[in-house]
């Protein structure tokens, strides 16, 4: 979405935080490359630990992109064991478990899919490989020897990237899906030597009438995520 001229700091990134999903359905048409600098440059303003700005991002489009999706899909669906450069979380346990499953339960209430029907739901699943059909996904990397630190900073750059996008009217989705195996996707792409893939990010033009695209996650209140100690 963009802004109205005139809107003031709280209320502008209000609408930002307000209007921004994980979009899961897109439309083919890229993004214009001008568009994409803009979010990128504005991304380039988050802060990072001893300013040292460890992100290195591949956006990636076209038949590229394409080909890199087709060996993403044919690699999950060969079933082989997923070899992150970052572990995935080892369990999902109480209140985090329960917020997972609302959220899965949502996403394929959206689609109609039933408890049931784990073909549909697999199906599903391999949309992440396609990346939901979006025109463009950026691959973002740290350095090996920072660890915990750099990945925090990509996080960081994330969530400015996710903002610089909505801001321009561009929908987009973080996925941890497309860290899986980043053999392939250094295959494909060149990630760097002592480069480590922290996740993707799948971006374009979402599609409205999908009807994937219209359920919201819900968010826990303050309370219970802060305690103040005097």
């Amino acid at each position: 979405m963009s802004l109205a001229p005139g809107q003031d700091t709280r209320a502008a990134l209000e609408a930002l935080l307000d209007g921004r999903f994980s979009c899961r359905a897109y439309g083919p048409e890229p993004v214009p490359r001008e568009r994409i600098e803009r979010a990128l440059a504005l991304a380039q303003r988050t802060p990072s630990w001893c300013n040292t700005q460890p992100w290195q991002v591949s956006v990636v489009s076209g038949d590229r992109l394409a080909r890199l999706c087709d060996a993403l899909g044919e690699t999950a669906r060969r079933g082989e064991p997923e070899r992150p450069h970052f572990p995935f979380p080892e369990a999902y346990l109480g209140i985090y478990r329960d917020r997972r499953k609302v959220c899965g339960v949502q996403l394929y209430q959206s689609l109609g899919i039933g408890r049931e029907d784990r073909e549909a739901a697999r199906t599903q699943a391999l949309e992440n490989f396609r990346v939901f059909g979006a025109p463009h996904a950026a691959f973002v990397t740290t350095p090996a020897e920072l660890g915990v630190y750099g990945a925090v900073d990509c996080g960081l750059w994330l969530m400015g990237f996710l903002l610089a996008l909505e801001s321009l009217g561009i929908q987009s989705i973080a996925q941890a899906a497309l860290a899986s195996w980043p053999d392939v996707v250094d295959a494909h792409v060149g990630l760097g030597e002592g480069r480590r893939l922290v996740f993707g990010v799948a971006f374009g033009h979402g599609r409205a009438a999908a009807p994937v695209n219209a359920y919201r996650t819900v968010r826990a209140p303050v309370a219970e995520a802060v305690r103040f100690v005097d």
